[in-house]
């Protein structure tokens, strides 16, 4: 236990040791977290263009952004990824977890092998995907020549944000999937089989033992997907421009946009804070209606 104080000579051994262990995390912190945030807050209450002194506004940045019609609908853009991605993570992390678990040798290099999209590169993947997707890519080929149709996967709103799902989903479910598998190996065998001396049948176990015993880590899962979406840039970016229509532009790249291309600084960094609430927001409702306390009685 360190004492702050020893006999009033001011911090002990313990203390100091400690203080300078952690004093290149504290500096660390203060340069590259604490100022930027109080930058960002200045920026937001204020008018600058980089090379002109801040003018001071007030809320005026705060109205000007909810008021925007284009960050709006970069907003709804966000709940419908959501739609679309949430069922395909959900679905191949639980995929991935029940899959590991009737792996035998090997396991460990198969779960290896689920890292490494996860580890890949967002450009590269966006790049291949979006060769993937494309009216004479492989996929579109190996449809005509299978049904006669080509899907116009980047040109169609849905579509267009359906690919970019994939895409991240691809990048994603593996990782997640690793998640939920960690979940089940904790949950007690014994309760299955007490559940097959009751005649319960495999969707009733699923039901009534797997899944509310995998809630913390789908709980898990269900917050780094809601990150994922507000902070979603690359695939978009690179693979619809955020087109057709606006359809796929994200809040982050409205807010690259803004700042950079219209060189309004200020109008970017309040809008980052409408996306750091917004998310925090939704992590927390998230929680308080999915999020129960597993007790085995």
């Amino acid at each position: 236990m360190i004492r702050w104080l020893n006999g009033g000579r001011g911090l002990s051994r313990e203390a100091i040791v400690g203080l300078s262990l952690v004093s290149v995390y504290l500096v660390f912190t203060a340069l590259f977290w604490a100022y930027p945030f109080f930058w960002l807050a200045k920026l937001s209450v204020t008018q600058w263009r980089f090379f002109d002194e801040p003018t001071f506004v007030g809320v005026r940045n705060f109205v000007r952004a909810v008021q925007d019609p284009q960050f709006l609908g970069a907003l709804w853009n966000v709940v419908r990824f959501l739609a679309l991605y949430l069922p395909i993570a959900f679905g191949g992390a639980l995929l991935v977890a029940f899959g590991l678990q009737h792996v035998g040798r090997g396991r460990a290099f198969v779960a290896l092998c689920f890292l490494l999209s996860n580890v890949s590169s967002g450009v590269a993947l966006s790049l291949v995907f979006l060769k993937i997707f494309s009216s004479t890519g492989p996929l579109n080929n190996s449809l005509y020549a299978a049904i006669g149709v080509r899907i116009p996967w980047t040109n169609e709103p849905t579509l267009a944000m359906l690919a970019i799902a994939l895409v991240v989903a691809w990048k994603f479910v593996g990782y997640y999937g690793l998640i939920v598998y960690s979940g089940l190996l904790t949950v007690p065998r014994e309760l299955y089989d007490a559940a097959r001396l009751d005649h319960a049948g495999r969707w009733t176990r699923l039901v009534r033992i797997t899944l509310p015993m995998l809630n913390p880590q789908l709980m898990m899962v269900l917050t780094f997907a809601i990150l994922v979406a507000f902070g979603l840039f690359t695939e978009p970016y690179l693979i619809t421009g955020g087109g057709p229509a606006d359809s796929t532009a994200t809040p982050q790249m409205i807010i690259y946009e803004t700042a950079f291309r219209r060189l309004q600084p200020s109008h970017a960094a309040t809008m980052s804070i409408i996306i750091s609430l917004g998310s925090y927001l939704l992590v927390v409702l998230a929680r308080r209606l999915f999020e129960k306390k597993v007790v085995i009685a």
